[in-house]
């Protein structure tokens, strides 16, 4: 008697599809952002009564939910490529030494910095896959993210990572006019791969990324960045 077909896997692909849909149309939430989420419904919820009250505890809670959205990213698979570690704006592109505080050699080397506004993904990613040879954080100022001379004066947290390949890149987490907490979940001794989430900055900020002095640039200031995927620069 012959064995009765198996049912086709169709319908599971189906819903791998719709899965993958939402999924890109609403972006999971980075966990940084659950005790925003959580108050604003928790408002709405001890306010149900009050129309005005429910409405503001919703409406915090959306707002902090697009906030903190952790959209997922593919990066290239170019070799030597630094890709942008977060989403934003390009604003300069210069060349200056690291931060003093990681111990990099008092070279100068390029950066470019990307200004996050209230309206982008504020998750930070890994620029190369490497090492992290050190992280070191520094209180300073709060001046608006967008300034030139908030590289120096504003709060900062600092990553040194070094590629397979020996080539040493610096990306800075830097606080702006209303961003008061950088969060930072990386630690010296740690791997990243290219692309990987490793922190977050609450409510407006910069990422200034260091690449070697002779890597070829591939963007110009006032470009759009795409964390993960846009290529930043091409190391020989």
């Amino acid at each position: 008697m012959a064995r009765p077909a198996r049912p086709p896997d169709h319908p599971q692909s189906e819903a791998s599809r719709l899965v993958d849909l939402v999924r890109t149309q609403f972006p999971p939430l980075h966990r940084a952002g659950l005790p925003f989420v959580g108050a604003g419904v928790g408002v709405a919820a001890v306010g149900r009564r009050s129309r005005v009250i429910r409405t503001a505890g919703l409406a915090a809670a959306g707002a902090s939910a697009v906030f903190f959205r952790h959209p997922p990213r593919v990066p290239p698979t170019r070799p030597h490529l630094v890709v942008a570690p977060a989403d934003g704006r390009v604003t300069l592109i210069d060349e200056v030494p690291p931060p003093a505080e990681l111990g990099m050699p008092a070279e100068p080397m390029t950066r470019i910095s990307i200004f996050l506004s209230i309206f982008d993904a504020h998750v930070q990613r890994a620029p190369v896959a490497g090492d992290v040879v050190s992280v070191k954080y520094r209180p300073g100022a709060f001046l608006s993210a967008d300034k030139e001379e908030a590289s120096d004066a504003n709060e900062r947290n600092s990553m040194w990572l070094r590629t397979p390949d020996g080539v040493d890149v610096a990306v800075v987490q830097i606080a702006g006019l209303i961003a008061r907490r950088i969060v930072c979940d990386t630690h010296a001794g740690a791997t990243l791969a290219l692309g990987e989430t490793y922190g977050l900055i609450r409510f407006g900020s910069r990422l200034d990324t260091y690449v070697p002095r002779d890597a070829t640039v591939l963007v110009e200031p006032g470009q759009r960045a795409i964390g993960a995927e846009t290529p930043l620069a091409e190391w020989r």
